[in-house]
């Protein structure tokens, strides 16, 4: 069983892995002048809105997302609408850690929140996927053993390695290199999306190789 749910896991990121490819190499094709340093806010919500799409989609289509107790159109209408909320909060979130980690407040405002935006898509959004939006099992499965499957495990890894991956992003910006992916927030954004896709690779194989050892309360 576990196996099929790892060859699944494994499928998945790989779909999600090539949308950001695609999300990188159709723009690039289609719209004039397009690059990853030139145009690097197209290129983050063009990255963010595929990773969406396509992580909803699959997650659909695997039956990841929890399963409403009321099938009422109003019940899931409000499901719907408290995941957008979630979604929101998020880029909220993301963007004030952002600044009291030392974004500019008001210069970059604009660059700041995208970052936040696709911070929340590369986090936050799997956590709904997999979780909805219920806070306190966003809590459980982020505290210690608190994870109850796999893909518990899965969000754990994906998201740590994001957020390092947006930490380390940082450290070259005050340098003195005059280079273009030291300007807000290109090496933040670029270190987050490395993370992410090291996350999408090293999910499967960890829990693949751990899986004698894994061990889950039940729900």
């Amino acid at each position: 069983m576990w196996d099929h749910e790892i060859r699944s896991m494994a499928s998945s990121h790989a779909i999600v892995a090539a949308s950001v490819f695609m999300a990188t190499v159709v723009p690039a094709v289609l719209v004039p002048g397009f690059s990853v340093y030139g145009t690097h806010l197209l290129w983050l919500y063009s990255v963010s809105a595929a990773v969406t799409g396509v992580s909803v989609a699959v997650s659909w289509l695997l039956g990841l997302t929890p399963p409403t107790k009321k099938h009422t159109l109003g019940y899931k209408l409000s499901r719907l609408f408290r995941s957008c909320l979630y979604f929101f909060l998020s880029c909220l979130f993301f963007h004030v850690v952002l600044v009291l980690y030392g974004a500019p407040l008001i210069e970059s405002a604009v660059e700041t929140f995208s970052l936040a935006v696709l911070l929340t898509s590369l986090t936050s959004l799997r956590c709904l996927c997999v979780l909805g939006p219920n806070v306190q099992a966003w809590i459980r499965v982020f505290s210690r053993h608190g994870a109850m499957s796999i893909w518990d495990t899965c969000l754990q890894i994906t998201v740590a390695c994001t957020l390092v991956g947006a930490w380390l992003g940082a450290f070259p910006i005050p340098l003195d290199w005059d280079r273009p992916w030291q300007v807000w927030p290109v090496s933040c954004s670029l270190g987050a999306m490395i993370g992410y896709l090291t996350g999408l690779v090293v999910a499967p194989a960890w829990i693949h190789y751990h899986r004698k050892q894994l061990t889950y309360k039940s729900k």
